[in-house]
Protein backbone atom coordinates (compact mmCIF):
# COMPACT_ATOMS: atom_id res chain seq x y z
CA UNK A 1 0.00 0.00 0.00
CA UNK A 2 1.32 3.36 -0.89
CA UNK A 3 -0.58 6.14 0.82
CA UNK A 4 2.07 8.82 1.37
CA UNK A 5 5.22 7.37 -0.08
CA UNK A 6 7.94 10.07 -0.12
CA UNK A 7 10.00 8.34 -2.80
CA UNK A 8 10.15 11.10 -5.39
CA UNK A 9 11.13 8.69 -8.15
CA UNK A 10 7.86 6.85 -7.72
CA UNK A 11 5.37 9.52 -6.79
CA UNK A 12 6.57 12.23 -9.10
CA UNK A 13 6.45 10.10 -12.22
CA UNK A 14 7.58 6.48 -12.37
CA UNK A 15 9.61 5.78 -15.48
CA UNK A 16 8.45 2.17 -15.55
CA UNK A 17 6.10 1.30 -18.41
CA UNK A 18 2.38 1.01 -17.69
CA UNK A 19 1.16 -2.50 -16.98
CA UNK A 20 -2.08 -4.38 -17.10
CA UNK A 21 -4.70 -2.81 -19.34
CA UNK A 22 -2.92 0.53 -19.69
CA UNK A 23 -3.93 1.86 -16.25
CA UNK A 24 -0.38 2.88 -15.40
CA UNK A 25 -0.12 0.86 -12.18
CA UNK A 26 3.34 1.39 -10.72
CA UNK A 27 5.48 -1.54 -9.58
CA UNK A 28 6.03 0.05 -6.16
CA UNK A 29 2.29 0.44 -5.64
CA UNK A 30 1.88 -3.23 -6.55
CA UNK A 31 4.54 -4.25 -4.02
CA UNK A 32 2.71 -2.35 -1.27
CA UNK A 33 -0.59 -3.86 -2.39
CA UNK A 34 0.91 -7.36 -2.27
CA UNK A 35 2.23 -6.90 1.26
CA UNK A 36 -0.85 -5.09 2.51
CA UNK A 37 -3.40 -7.35 0.90
CA UNK A 38 -1.93 -10.82 1.39
CA UNK A 39 1.11 -10.76 3.70
CA UNK A 40 -0.25 -8.43 6.39
CA UNK A 41 -1.56 -10.17 9.52
CA UNK A 42 0.28 -13.39 8.63
CA UNK A 43 3.55 -14.60 10.13
CA UNK A 44 5.31 -15.36 6.86
CA UNK A 45 9.01 -15.65 6.07
CA UNK A 46 10.66 -13.06 3.82
CA UNK A 47 9.48 -13.26 0.21
CA UNK A 48 12.00 -14.58 -2.37
CA UNK A 49 12.82 -12.47 -5.40
CA UNK A 50 11.56 -15.32 -7.59
CA UNK A 51 8.04 -14.94 -6.16
CA UNK A 52 7.95 -11.26 -7.11
CA UNK A 53 9.31 -12.05 -10.57
CA UNK A 54 6.69 -14.74 -11.26
CA UNK A 55 3.78 -12.73 -9.86
CA UNK A 56 4.69 -9.45 -11.52
CA UNK A 57 5.37 -11.10 -14.86
CA UNK A 58 1.69 -12.10 -14.84
CA UNK A 59 0.89 -8.42 -14.36
CA UNK A 60 3.04 -7.35 -17.30
CA UNK A 61 6.00 -5.99 -15.32
CA UNK A 62 9.40 -6.80 -16.82
CA UNK A 63 11.95 -8.57 -14.57
CA UNK A 64 14.32 -5.60 -14.79
CA UNK A 65 11.59 -3.27 -13.49
CA UNK A 66 10.79 -5.67 -10.63
CA UNK A 67 14.44 -5.89 -9.56
CA UNK A 68 14.89 -2.13 -9.85
CA UNK A 69 11.78 -1.51 -7.72
CA UNK A 70 12.89 -3.91 -4.99
CA UNK A 71 16.36 -2.33 -4.98
CA UNK A 72 14.95 1.21 -4.80
CA UNK A 73 12.56 0.36 -1.99
CA UNK A 74 15.45 -1.23 -0.10
CA UNK A 75 17.60 1.89 -0.54
CA UNK A 76 14.72 4.02 0.69
CA UNK A 77 14.33 1.97 3.85
CA UNK A 78 10.97 0.43 2.97
CA UNK A 79 12.15 -3.14 2.36
CA UNK A 80 14.87 -5.18 4.00
CA UNK A 81 16.92 -7.51 1.80
CA UNK A 82 17.59 -10.82 3.54
CA UNK A 83 20.33 -12.92 1.88
CA UNK A 84 19.45 -16.62 1.55
CA UNK A 85 22.26 -18.54 -0.14
CA UNK A 86 22.62 -17.29 -3.70
CA UNK A 87 19.17 -15.69 -3.69
CA UNK A 88 17.58 -12.78 -1.86
CA UNK A 89 14.37 -12.44 0.10
CA UNK A 90 12.52 -9.29 1.10
CA UNK A 91 10.36 -8.16 3.98
CA UNK A 92 8.96 -4.82 5.04
CA UNK A 93 11.07 -2.69 7.34
CA UNK A 94 9.50 -0.96 10.33
CA UNK A 95 8.99 2.13 8.14
CA UNK A 96 7.40 0.12 5.32
CA UNK A 97 5.21 -1.79 7.76
CA UNK A 98 4.11 1.46 9.36
CA UNK A 99 2.91 2.74 5.98
CA UNK A 100 0.92 -0.44 5.41
CA UNK A 101 -0.68 -0.34 8.86
CA UNK A 102 -1.66 3.30 8.57
CA UNK A 103 -3.22 2.72 5.17
CA UNK A 104 -5.13 -0.26 6.49
CA UNK A 105 -7.45 1.97 8.52
CA UNK A 106 -9.09 3.27 5.34
CA UNK A 107 -8.49 0.21 3.19
CA UNK A 108 -10.34 -2.04 5.63
CA UNK A 109 -13.06 0.42 6.59
CA UNK A 110 -16.60 -0.67 5.61
CA UNK A 111 -17.39 3.01 4.98
CA UNK A 112 -14.12 4.73 3.98
CA UNK A 113 -15.88 7.72 2.40
CA UNK A 114 -18.14 8.67 5.31
CA UNK A 115 -17.55 11.25 8.06
CA UNK A 116 -19.78 12.78 10.74
CA UNK A 117 -22.11 15.16 8.93
CA UNK A 118 -21.16 18.82 9.02
CA UNK A 119 -17.64 18.39 10.47
CA UNK A 120 -14.60 19.73 8.66
CA UNK A 121 -10.94 20.45 9.46
CA UNK A 122 -9.30 23.69 8.32
CA UNK A 123 -5.51 23.96 8.08
CA UNK A 124 -3.18 26.84 7.32
CA UNK A 125 0.57 26.29 7.09
CA UNK A 126 3.66 27.92 5.63
CA UNK A 127 6.96 26.30 4.66
CA UNK A 128 9.96 28.06 3.12
CA UNK A 129 10.37 27.75 -0.64
CA UNK A 130 13.85 26.36 -0.04
CA UNK A 131 12.32 23.18 1.43
CA UNK A 132 10.72 21.95 -1.78
CA UNK A 133 11.41 18.32 -0.85
CA UNK A 134 9.51 18.75 2.40
CA UNK A 135 6.71 20.68 0.71
CA UNK A 136 6.27 17.85 -1.82
CA UNK A 137 6.20 15.20 0.91
CA UNK A 138 3.76 17.18 3.05
CA UNK A 139 1.38 17.77 0.15
CA UNK A 140 1.33 14.03 -0.61
CA UNK A 141 0.66 13.28 3.05
CA UNK A 142 -2.11 15.88 3.26
CA UNK A 143 -3.76 14.50 0.13
CA UNK A 144 -3.85 11.00 1.62
CA UNK A 145 -5.28 12.47 4.85
CA UNK A 146 -8.16 13.97 2.85
CA UNK A 147 -7.14 17.61 2.44
CA UNK A 148 -7.86 19.73 -0.59
CA UNK A 149 -6.61 23.23 -1.29
CA UNK A 150 -9.38 25.75 -0.67
CA UNK A 151 -7.44 28.99 -1.12
CA UNK A 152 -3.78 30.01 -1.06
CA UNK A 153 -2.40 28.66 2.19
CA UNK A 154 -5.75 27.24 3.35
CA UNK A 155 -6.60 23.53 3.23
CA UNK A 156 -9.81 21.72 4.14
CA UNK A 157 -10.70 18.09 4.84
CA UNK A 158 -13.99 16.40 5.65
CA UNK A 159 -14.33 15.17 9.23
CA UNK A 160 -11.89 15.74 12.08
CA UNK A 161 -8.30 15.03 11.12
CA UNK A 162 -5.40 14.54 13.54
CA UNK A 163 -3.24 17.15 11.86
CA UNK A 164 -0.36 16.70 14.28
CA UNK A 165 -0.11 13.05 13.23
CA UNK A 166 -0.28 14.05 9.56
CA UNK A 167 2.66 16.42 9.94
CA UNK A 168 4.59 13.77 11.89
CA UNK A 169 4.02 11.30 9.04
CA UNK A 170 5.59 13.85 6.70
CA UNK A 171 8.62 14.20 9.00
CA UNK A 172 7.57 17.41 10.78
CA UNK A 173 7.29 16.83 14.52
CA UNK A 174 7.67 20.46 15.63
CA UNK A 175 5.09 22.59 13.83
CA UNK A 176 5.00 25.52 16.25
CA UNK A 177 4.73 28.67 14.17
CA UNK A 178 4.38 26.67 10.95
CA UNK A 179 0.74 25.59 11.05
CA UNK A 180 -2.64 26.24 12.63
CA UNK A 181 -5.69 24.01 12.36
CA UNK A 182 -9.27 24.06 13.57
CA UNK A 183 -12.38 21.91 13.63
CA UNK A 184 -15.09 23.81 11.75
CA UNK A 185 -18.66 23.63 10.52
CA UNK A 186 -20.25 25.75 7.79
CA UNK A 187 -22.38 28.69 8.88
CA UNK A 188 -25.71 29.56 7.23
CA UNK A 189 -25.20 30.96 3.76
CA UNK A 190 -22.12 28.89 2.94
CA UNK A 191 -22.62 27.01 -0.31
CA UNK A 192 -20.89 23.76 0.56
CA UNK A 193 -21.35 22.40 -2.96
CA UNK A 194 -19.29 25.24 -4.40
CA UNK A 195 -16.69 24.97 -1.64
CA UNK A 196 -16.18 21.27 -2.42
CA UNK A 197 -15.73 21.94 -6.12
CA UNK A 198 -13.10 24.61 -5.38
CA UNK A 199 -11.10 22.27 -3.19
CA UNK A 200 -11.41 18.99 -5.10
CA UNK A 201 -11.72 17.90 -8.76
CA UNK A 202 -15.16 16.35 -8.26
CA UNK A 203 -15.58 15.16 -11.85
CA UNK A 204 -12.20 13.43 -11.84
CA UNK A 205 -12.98 11.79 -8.49
CA UNK A 206 -16.20 10.43 -9.94
CA UNK A 207 -14.24 9.12 -12.92
CA UNK A 208 -11.91 7.25 -10.56
CA UNK A 209 -14.86 5.59 -8.84
CA UNK A 210 -16.49 4.65 -12.12
CA UNK A 211 -13.24 3.29 -13.53
CA UNK A 212 -12.84 1.11 -10.44
CA UNK A 213 -16.45 -0.08 -10.58
CA UNK A 214 -16.17 -0.83 -14.29
CA UNK A 215 -13.09 -2.97 -13.66
CA UNK A 216 -14.20 -4.81 -10.52
CA UNK A 217 -18.00 -4.81 -10.20
CA UNK A 218 -18.40 -7.61 -12.74
CA UNK A 219 -15.19 -9.41 -11.72
CA UNK A 220 -15.14 -13.20 -12.05
CA UNK A 221 -12.79 -15.75 -10.50
CA UNK A 222 -11.39 -16.99 -13.81
CA UNK A 223 -7.94 -15.43 -13.24
CA UNK A 224 -5.20 -16.11 -10.69
CA UNK A 225 -6.32 -14.81 -7.29
CA UNK A 226 -2.89 -13.65 -6.10
CA UNK A 227 -2.35 -11.52 -9.20
CA UNK A 228 -5.90 -10.22 -9.07
CA UNK A 229 -5.84 -9.26 -5.40
CA UNK A 230 -2.58 -7.38 -6.00
CA UNK A 231 -4.20 -5.39 -8.82
CA UNK A 232 -7.34 -4.85 -6.73
CA UNK A 233 -5.40 -3.33 -3.85
CA UNK A 234 -3.43 -1.04 -6.13
CA UNK A 235 -6.61 0.18 -7.84
CA UNK A 236 -8.41 0.66 -4.53
CA UNK A 237 -5.62 2.78 -3.07
CA UNK A 238 -5.83 4.99 -6.14
CA UNK A 239 -9.52 5.58 -5.42
CA UNK A 240 -8.85 6.25 -1.73
CA UNK A 241 -6.18 8.79 -2.61
CA UNK A 242 -8.60 10.55 -4.97
CA UNK A 243 -11.71 10.72 -2.75
CA UNK A 244 -11.22 12.01 0.82
CA UNK A 245 -14.78 11.10 1.75
CA UNK A 246 -16.79 13.99 0.36
CA UNK A 247 -20.36 14.16 1.75
CA UNK A 248 -22.61 12.57 -0.87
CA UNK A 249 -25.51 14.94 -0.15
CA UNK A 250 -23.46 17.82 -1.58
CA UNK A 251 -22.42 15.87 -4.69
CA UNK A 252 -24.15 15.06 -7.97
CA UNK A 253 -26.97 12.48 -7.86
CA UNK A 254 -25.90 8.85 -7.94
CA UNK A 255 -22.49 9.49 -6.38
CA UNK A 256 -20.72 6.11 -6.74
CA UNK A 257 -18.57 5.94 -3.57
CA UNK A 258 -20.75 3.38 -1.78
CA UNK A 259 -20.76 1.13 -4.84
CA UNK A 260 -16.97 1.34 -5.09
CA UNK A 261 -16.61 0.29 -1.45
CA UNK A 262 -19.03 -2.60 -1.94
CA UNK A 263 -17.13 -3.79 -5.02
CA UNK A 264 -13.81 -3.72 -3.17
CA UNK A 265 -15.10 -5.64 -0.14
CA UNK A 266 -16.80 -8.30 -2.26
CA UNK A 267 -13.78 -8.88 -4.49
CA UNK A 268 -11.23 -8.84 -1.66
CA UNK A 269 -13.15 -11.35 0.43
CA UNK A 270 -13.61 -13.64 -2.57
CA UNK A 271 -9.96 -13.44 -3.66
CA UNK A 272 -8.15 -13.68 -0.32
CA UNK A 273 -8.42 -17.45 0.38
CA UNK A 274 -7.14 -18.43 -3.07
CA UNK A 275 -4.41 -15.76 -2.95
CA UNK A 276 -3.18 -17.08 0.40
CA UNK A 277 -3.18 -20.67 -0.88
CA UNK A 278 -1.09 -19.72 -3.91
CA UNK A 279 1.35 -17.72 -1.81
CA UNK A 280 1.72 -20.64 0.59
CA UNK A 281 2.57 -22.89 -2.37
CA UNK A 282 5.09 -20.34 -3.65
CA UNK A 283 6.75 -20.30 -0.22
CA UNK A 284 6.57 -24.07 0.26
CA UNK A 285 4.25 -23.76 3.25
CA UNK A 286 1.31 -25.98 4.23
CA UNK A 287 -2.02 -24.39 3.32
CA UNK A 288 -3.58 -25.27 6.73
CA UNK A 289 -6.88 -26.10 5.09
CA UNK A 290 -7.44 -22.69 3.48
Amino acid sequence: MEPTQPDHDDTAGDASPPIGSGNGRRPQALVFSFFGGVVRRRDLPPIPTAVFLRLFSELGVAPAAVRATLARMTRNGLLERVPAGRTARYRLTDAGGSLVRKAAGRVDSPAPFEHPDGEWTLLSYSLPETRRDLRHRLRATLTWAGFGGLRDGLWIAPGRVDVGAVFADAGLTDVAGLADWFAASPLPGVRVEELIRRAWPVDRIRDEHERFIGRWWSWSDAEDPLAQITLLGSDWLRVLRADPGLPARFLPPGWPAAQSAAAYRRCYQALLPGAERRLDRELGLPSLGR
